[in-house]
């Protein structure tokens, strides 16, 4: 088996808004935590037909988002996997780039607030529900320090986890973290 890179950046536009289908996203999500999946166990995944389903997937496979697997044993169906450890999306600020950002963010958050709204109201794990908003006053270098201290953090509890392999009594959490400059720059930074 190929050694996986640990990470994916994405960083042209049009990889962005390929990833920006929330079918794609949530097959993303499967296959980003460590399973091996078929075309058809995606299609169930995503709500899709496994031949509209193999079209999504050859698409993300063009990107260098996901890549084949080796064939299972009985060589009918050759499974999908993820071409990493983690996809870090770094979208460009101007153009094309900041509007399949935004396109790939509100999916993303829409798929968060569904994961709310999915939650029993009687899940003992309800108490580490949450979602923060803040404004924080940061320098240019403070806000690039701060996004990377934040994706370290993720990094460091995703080390080595996956749907396979993880400690008893875990479960998946998700999240969302989205470091947005808001206002305009200041003159001279």
């Amino acid at each position: 088996m190929a050694k996986q890179k640990p990470a994916v950046v994405i960083t042209d536009p049009h990889a962005i808004r390929a990833l920006a289908h929330p079918a794609r996203q949530r097959v993303i999500d499967e296959l980003y935590n460590g399973r091996v999946l078929t075309a058809t166990e995606c299609a169930e995944i995503a709500g899709l037909t496994p031949s509209a389903m193999s079209y999504h997937l050859r698409a993300l496979e063009k990107w260098g988002i996901i890549e084949r697997a080796e064939e299972t044993a009985d060589g009918r169906e050759r499974p999908w996997r993820a071409r990493a450890a983690s996809l870090r999306i770094d979208s460009q600020s101007g153009g094309a780039g900041r509007l399949a950002g935004q396109a790939i963010m509100r999916t993303a958050v829409d798929g968060v607030l569904e994961q709310f709204a999915e939650m029993a109201e009687d899940d003992p794990w309800d108490d580490v529900s949450s979602m923060t908003r803040s404004r924080l006053w940061l320098t240019h270098e403070e806000a690039r320090r701060f996004g990377k201290e934040l994706n370290d953090l993720v990094d460091r509890y995703k080390a080595n986890r996956t749907q396979a392999d993880h400690p008893a009594g875990a479960r998946q959490v998700s999240s969302l973290i989205a470091v947005v400059p808001i206002g305009r720059a200041p003159e001279g930074g």
